[in-house]
């Protein structure tokens, strides 16, 4: 048997098969704590639940998954953290259905720290991305907490870059926290575990399933003061989260982008919709109250220095254009535009796009 019944008590509730999250909430505000639950008569379990829940309580099947589970948080830098502990986020508390327990992997401590969600696309730009880890790092340097899902794309950049700061990361997960997914960020979520925190509500060994991620996305915009959307196609997933965070009552910002751009289409809806636009990292961090008076003079700090300005650069402006373009623009030979433009390039100020034409990228 175990050595600690409490944590059995909620791994035995919230891993029992059919016991939807709507019972586990009506059960635990009429009995308590999740032994109360448990000892409590079938008759009265019934009349709470109803008698399908109440049966589901009383059978052993799920015995194997809550002492597998008790193992696992046996090893160095794991937790289950429940509802009843005080390790439990507070911001978590104030949504309308915080999960009862928490599966967690690194610094739990990071839990308690101020943090801003930083979400977007899986198909993201170079300047998505370069914006998504470059604004990550100015606001972790500042003592902020990256929250994100660590998909492809903007949470993969923005992980990145808040493991760059003091603020470090949190990577919540819609699978079990032992399982990676995608594949392709398991040496990010490895450096996540050990200087991060890797957070997930799902049973040990959960695949990913489609119904999961709208759920993981609550807890994303839940666990934060805030929620930074980077890049979004108009049908994006991240635009759950912006709105789960608007229904949260948290700050939501946009980055705008080019109204050319089908991944800028998502943040402009937003901004249209009342998100605050967003070009500098001192323009969240002044809405975030914590961070009003401190924190803006660390994250210019903190901020990549940029080069003295290329005469070039101002002619291309910061939508995709051709060669002939600049030309016209910039009134100089082609020879010398394009020399230019290889060594922009090379130097990593434009990327080289389809059909002959460059983009800015800073």
């Amino acid at each position: 048997m175990s050595k600690d019944p409490g944590l059995a008590s909620w791994l035995q509730l919230t891993l029992t098969p059919g016991l939807g999250a709507a019972a586990i909430r009506g059960l635990l505000a009429q009995f308590g704590l999740p032994e109360n639950i448990l000892a409590a008569p079938r008759a009265q379990l019934e009349r709470v639940a109803g008698p399908a829940a109440a049966a589901l309580l009383r059978d052993d099947a799920t015995a194997a998954a809550v002492e597998r589970a008790l193992r696992w948080a046996e090893a160095p830098g794991h937790a289950v953290v429940t509802l009843a502990e005080a390790a439990y986020p507070k911001l978590l508390l104030e949504i309308a259905d915080p999960p009862p327990l928490l599966y967690a992997i690194g610094r739990l401590g990071l839990l308690a720290q101020p943090a801003l969600a930083i979400v977007g696309s899986r198909n993201a730009t170079a300047q998505g991305m370069r914006n998504a880890e470059q604004f990550a790092a100015a606001f972790s340097a500042a003592g902020l907490t990256i929250v994100s899902g660590l998909a492809m794309g903007i949470d993969a950049a923005a992980h990145a870059g808040g493991l760059a700061g003091a603020g470090s990361t949190i990577a919540v997960l819609g699978t079990g926290v032992d399982v990676t997914y995608p594949r392709q960020n398991a040496a990010l979520a490895a450096r996540i575990a050990e200087s991060g925190l890797l957070l997930s509500e799902f049973a040990l060994g959960s695949a990913g399933a489609a119904h999961h991620f709208p759920r993981r996305n609550r807890l994303i915009s839940g666990l934060a003061q805030g929620c930074l959307v980077v890049e979004a196609a108009v049908a994006s997933g991240s635009l759950i989260t912006a709105r789960a965070a608007a229904e949260q009552g948290r700050e939501v910002f946009a980055i705008p982008g080019s109204i050319h751009s089908p991944l800028s289409k998502g943040c402009h809806a937003l901004i249209k919709q009342g998100a605050k636009l967003v070009e500098s990292a001192e323009d969240v961090l002044a809405e975030l109250t914590a961070f009003r008076r401190t924190a803006t003079a660390s994250a210019r700090a903190a901020a990549p220095p940029r080069e003295d300005e290329d005469p070039l650069l101002a002619h291309m402006g910061f939508d995709p254009v051709g060669v002939d373009s600049i030309c016209a623009r910039s009134g100089l030979p082609v020879e010398r535009v394009c020399a230019d433009l290889l060594r922009l390039e090379l130097g990593g100020r434009v990327a080289a796009l389809p059909g002959g034409r460059y983009q800015r990228l800073n």
